[in-house]
């Protein structure tokens, strides 16, 4: 397909420097494209050849070319940006750094640019989501810690505003997700505490109002259930607890005649805690107690414990997340949820 070309009168000088805030009448002087050409090309229009297209984008990224994102909602109603809620301590230990890295691989080579916006504890949930849609300073928007029957799922889905959330609720309605399937996790890991011999299990669930909680909860009981083994939930203590917390729960629980010797974790900073318990209880880790935690960085393994793993990838529900956004975005009706599966790799 030809491409349309600028008057010669008005091109410029080509390949020129250009003076003041670039626009894409300077990146049209500069390759002697029309400017809807190069809009076209910053926005990968797909009818353009993919040398047009990378021959824009390179020069806009050398001149420091920037939308005017004020015109662009204007004209499209867009604004080219998705934002991820994150809570400050799911920055903790990379979760939020591995999500950025796996949703900023999604959206690269496309028009729209992630924006973080911190969620404190003081401030509903629910609060920056109503902002983000009745402003419409965003296209899209990702969060995690879903809850049973959120209700920023709830507020979104009524308001017809695109987002995929990190984990899943039970409204009736289908709605975009990505997660792990916790339930499975919890039952793979149970089973294979009772293979080594434990007699009761135990695991510290996340906050109760979360759906996975509800997952974990299940994936245990049904498989302790089968295993004809005893379980519990542990009691006055979470994952949001501080460690020091979790440990001092752990040591107790263990020095009484019908502590646990096993536990399933869910977070490696949990894990981690629940070794250094068993070991100042008196077991030894692999022996007289076992552990089995999810596992989503190598900080973990550095320790050297005798836990064994089962991986969780958070870059890649990232990637999910970005690839989900953009569908949604983009008019998508398919292919809106996605449940990684656990792998179990045993050291025997």
């Amino acid at each position: 397909m030809s491409e349309e070309s600028v008057p010669p009168a008005s091109r410029g000088k080509r390949g020129a420097k250009p003076s003041g805030k670039p626009t894409l009448k300077t990146i049209a002087q500069m390759t002697g494209l029309a400017v809807t050409t190069i809009s076209r090309a910053l926005n990968n229009a797909p009818e353009l050849a993919q040398e047009t297209r990378d021959r824009v984008q390179k020069i806009a990224a050398e001149i420091g070319y920037l939308p005017d994102r004020a015109a662009l909602r204007l004209k499209t109603g867009r604004t080219n940006v998705i934002t991820l809620l994150l809570e400050p301590d799911e920055q903790i230990y990379g979760f939020g750094t591995s999500l950025v890295t796996g949703i900023t691989e999604a959206l690269r080579d496309t028009p729209y640019h992630l924006v973080i916006t911190p969620l404190f504890r003081n401030v509903p949930p629910i609060e920056p989501i109503r902002h983000i849609v009745r402003n419409r300073i965003a296209d899209g928007v990702i969060f995690s810690k879903a809850e049973t029957f959120d209700e920023r799922i709830r507020f979104l889905l009524d308001s017809d505003f695109p987002f995929v959330s990190h984990g899943r609720s039970q409204w009736p309605e289908a709605h975009p997700y990505v997660d792990f399937d916790n339930e499975s996790y919890a039952y793979g890991a149970t089973r294979r505490l009772a293979e080594k011999g434990c007699r009761k299990v135990s695991i510290i669930l996340p906050d109760s109002a979360l759906t996975y909680t509800e997952h974990l909860k299940t994936g245990m009981a049904r498989a302790a259930g089968e295993a004809g083994i005893a379980h519990e939930f542990a009691a006055d203590v979470n994952l949001g607890s501080p460690t020091d917390a979790i440990r001092n729960y752990v040591i107790k629980r263990s020095r009484r005649p019908d502590g646990p010797d096993g536990y399933v974790c869910a977070s490696e900073i949990s894990a981690l805690a629940v070794v250094g318990a068993l070991a100042e209880a008196g077991h030894v880790l692999g022996e007289t107690a076992h552990v089995v935690t999810k596992q989503s960085s190598s900080m973990f393994m550095q320790f050297q414990t005798e836990a064994e793993t089962v991986p969780e990838d958070f870059a890649e529900a990232g990637r999910n997340l970005g690839r989900i956004v953009l569908r949604r975005i983009a008019g998508g009706t398919e292919g809106l949820q996605s449940l990684a599966q656990p792998h179990f790799d045993w050291k025997d």
